[in-house]
Protein backbone atom coordinates (compact mmCIF):
# COMPACT_ATOMS: atom_id res chain seq x y z
CA UNK A 1 0.00 0.00 0.00
CA UNK A 2 1.87 3.35 -1.33
CA UNK A 3 0.07 5.49 1.90
CA UNK A 4 -0.34 5.79 5.43
CA UNK A 5 -3.46 3.53 6.56
CA UNK A 6 -4.16 6.19 9.56
CA UNK A 7 -6.95 6.52 11.63
CA UNK A 8 -9.65 9.48 10.50
CA UNK A 9 -8.45 8.70 6.65
CA UNK A 10 -11.48 8.25 4.54
CA UNK A 11 -10.89 4.84 1.85
CA UNK A 12 -12.51 3.21 -0.19
CA UNK A 13 -11.81 -0.47 0.07
CA UNK A 14 -11.94 -2.46 -3.14
CA UNK A 15 -11.62 -6.42 -2.75
CA UNK A 16 -11.90 -8.67 -5.66
CA UNK A 17 -12.31 -12.28 -4.95
CA UNK A 18 -11.40 -14.33 -8.38
CA UNK A 19 -13.70 -16.84 -9.74
CA UNK A 20 -12.95 -19.32 -12.93
CA UNK A 21 -15.00 -17.12 -15.24
CA UNK A 22 -15.62 -13.82 -13.53
CA UNK A 23 -14.55 -12.42 -10.32
CA UNK A 24 -16.57 -10.87 -7.23
CA UNK A 25 -16.11 -7.11 -5.99
CA UNK A 26 -16.96 -5.74 -3.35
CA UNK A 27 -16.64 -1.74 -2.61
CA UNK A 28 -16.67 -0.54 1.42
CA UNK A 29 -16.06 3.45 1.66
CA UNK A 30 -15.84 5.17 5.23
CA UNK A 31 -13.21 6.44 8.03
CA UNK A 32 -10.24 4.09 8.97
CA UNK A 33 -10.38 2.98 12.89
CA UNK A 34 -7.21 1.12 12.68
CA UNK A 35 -4.63 -0.76 10.54
CA UNK A 36 -2.80 -3.49 12.45
CA UNK A 37 -0.95 -6.80 11.60
CA UNK A 38 -2.92 -9.17 13.43
CA UNK A 39 -2.34 -13.42 14.44
CA UNK A 40 -4.94 -15.80 13.67
CA UNK A 41 -5.65 -18.77 14.35
CA UNK A 42 -6.23 -21.71 11.18
CA UNK A 43 -6.08 -25.40 11.26
CA UNK A 44 -3.97 -24.67 8.52
CA UNK A 45 -1.64 -22.05 8.88
CA UNK A 46 1.86 -23.91 9.64
CA UNK A 47 3.07 -20.72 10.88
CA UNK A 48 4.77 -20.52 14.92
CA UNK A 49 1.99 -22.24 17.32
CA UNK A 50 -0.32 -22.63 14.30
CA UNK A 51 -1.04 -19.29 13.85
CA UNK A 52 -1.44 -17.17 10.62
CA UNK A 53 -0.38 -13.40 10.62
CA UNK A 54 -2.92 -11.05 8.64
CA UNK A 55 -3.33 -7.68 7.88
CA UNK A 56 -6.57 -5.85 8.92
CA UNK A 57 -8.14 -2.58 8.14
CA UNK A 58 -11.10 -1.39 10.13
CA UNK A 59 -13.35 1.17 9.10
CA UNK A 60 -16.37 2.53 9.90
CA UNK A 61 -19.24 3.41 7.37
CA UNK A 62 -21.00 6.71 7.22
CA UNK A 63 -24.13 4.89 9.05
CA UNK A 64 -21.56 3.85 11.69
CA UNK A 65 -21.29 -0.35 10.67
CA UNK A 66 -17.98 -1.22 11.54
CA UNK A 67 -15.99 -3.54 8.77
CA UNK A 68 -12.78 -5.75 9.07
CA UNK A 69 -11.75 -5.99 6.41
CA UNK A 70 -8.26 -8.45 5.77
CA UNK A 71 -6.21 -7.30 3.57
CA UNK A 72 -4.77 -9.16 0.51
CA UNK A 73 -3.34 -9.09 -3.13
CA UNK A 74 -6.44 -8.78 -4.25
CA UNK A 75 -7.43 -5.65 -2.41
CA UNK A 76 -6.95 -1.63 -3.57
CA UNK A 77 -7.23 0.72 -1.37
CA UNK A 78 -8.03 4.47 -2.22
CA UNK A 79 -7.91 7.63 -0.21
CA UNK A 80 -11.46 9.76 -0.89
CA UNK A 81 -10.81 13.39 -0.03
CA UNK A 82 -14.03 14.70 1.45
CA UNK A 83 -16.61 16.88 -0.10
CA UNK A 84 -16.33 20.32 0.37
CA UNK A 85 -19.56 20.57 2.42
CA UNK A 86 -17.70 17.90 4.76
CA UNK A 87 -15.02 20.12 5.33
CA UNK A 88 -16.51 23.34 6.84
Amino acid sequence: MGHQLTPGTRVRVIQQIPQIDRVWTTVVEGMIVSFRHAQTGAWFAHGKDHKFWLDRLEIRTDDGEIIDCILDSYTHIEVVEPADDETS
